[in-house]
């Protein structure tokens, strides 16, 4: 059977960089406020879901949030571009080698499955060089709601590679607890990774397939996404 295996970003392949700064900066240029960005929880959410949250916070209206949507992402686009080029991410460990390996295996294909939107996805991994191993994903610009992102990626691998992948042939690898009801919900297998915010036993607790400390046995890491 061929095997999709769909990627997060941010905790997952890469770490740090300047984009909550560019997102904050954003928010007050457009709306005049982040609203109460400093304690929010950002984790595992899409990028449209955290700015409706926040603003929601802060007393707007959905059709103001709404009508400031484009505006937002323009000027977070700008700055994160500028920002990225002082402060690139940080590739975590063991994810070049994984995704070598990966690249070198007969009918397994990889993509995203992000809340970030399309082109901030591409800025952040094009800061580390991770872009070309990527054709395709499901990101926050295509649906506000993480949980309908599989079926998303699902139809564009479908459309990219000329043939079906059924859910139980994808795999979603993230670093938060809604990588993995996202997963879940989409009928994939998940395998949970603790790069991020959350330890392994926090994710264990959310019943993924697999949980991994970090990507950086490659043995291990290969068994966990292609078993």
């Amino acid at each position: 059977m061929n095997r999709l295996i769909l990627f997060d970003i941010d905790g997952t392949l890469v770490w740090g960089g300047p984009a909550k700064g560019a997102f904050e900066k954003a928010m007050n240029s457009v709306f005049g406020t982040a609203g109460p960005i400093g304690g929010h929880d950002f984790s595992g959410k899409t990028d449209p879901q955290i700015a409706r949250e926040l603003l929601t916070l802060a007393g707007f209206e959905s059709d103001r949030i709404e009508a400031g949507f484009e505006d937002l992402w323009g000027e977070y686009l700008a700055e994160l571009r500028i920002r990225l080029v002082a402060k690139p991410m940080s590739v975590l460990p063991g994810v070049e080698a994984l995704l070598d390996a990966l690249t070198g295996r007969k009918g397994v294909a990889m993509g995203l499955l992000t809340g970030n939107i399309a082109e901030g996805a591409r800025l952040k991994l094009d800061s580390v060089g991770l872009t070309d191993f990527f054709p395709l994903g499901g990101y926050g610009s295509d649906a506000e709601d993480r949980d309908a992102l599989p079926a998303v990626a699902m139809e564009r691998a479908r459309d990219h590679f000329g043939f079906d992948f059924p859910p139980e042939s994808v795999v979603v690898v993230g670093d938060t607890p809604r990588d993995v009801s996202c997963g879940k919900n989409g009928g994939t297998r998940t395998v949970a990774v603790a790069t991020g915010w959350y330890d392994l036993e926090t994710l264990a607790a959310h019943d993924p397939d697999q949980v991994l400390e970090d990507l950086g046995n490659l043995e291990a890491s290969m068994g966990a996404l292609l078993d």
